[in-house]
């Protein structure tokens, strides 16, 4: 398997340098913006599981 990652070192420890692709500019609307609000607060699991594979939007 091949690691095509490079890594920053911050003290002691080797960070991966993730980067998303751009989201579109349009707004996610009163419900959009709950539903993100309370996945952050109450299940942030599957938030950032969601936010990583760009599927939050």
């Amino acid at each position: 398997m091949e690691n095509n990652l490079t890594y920053t070192r911050n003290g002691d420890y080797l960070i991966p340098d993730l980067s998303l692709s751009e989201q579109p500019e349009k707004p996610l609307g009163k419900y959009g913006r709950m539903r993100k609000a309370y996945l952050k607060q109450h299940r942030p699991i599957l938030y950032n599981h969601l936010l990583l594979s760009e599927k939050l939007y």
